[in-house]
């Protein structure tokens, strides 16, 4: 695991944060932790997007079909199941 120093950080910035920590039962580390690893999840969960569309773009006249339906049909098939 890695650790990162923050130097500069206003007052005001650590104040708050002190106060969302507390509303969440948590040290002020570990909700400092919990912000920095959403954010860097949505990074990634918004390229993911950007790359399902440009890929979805390749294809402009094929009805693209609902992965949850897909999803649905697979897991009430028998298919991959013993007996």
């Amino acid at each position: 695991m890695a650790n990162l120093t923050i130097r500069n950080l206003d007052d005001a910035v650590v104040d708050r944060l002190k106060v969302r920590a507390r509303a969440h039962n948590r040290s002020l580390e570990a909700e400092v932790r919990t912000i920095l690893e959403a954010t860097a999840r949505t990074a990634d969960r918004k390229a993911f997007i950007r790359e399902a569309r440009r890929i979805a773009a390749m294809t402009p006249n094929v009805p693209q079909t609902d992965s949850t339906l897909l999803i649905r049909e697979d897991r009430d098939s028998d298919h991959g199941r013993d007996g």
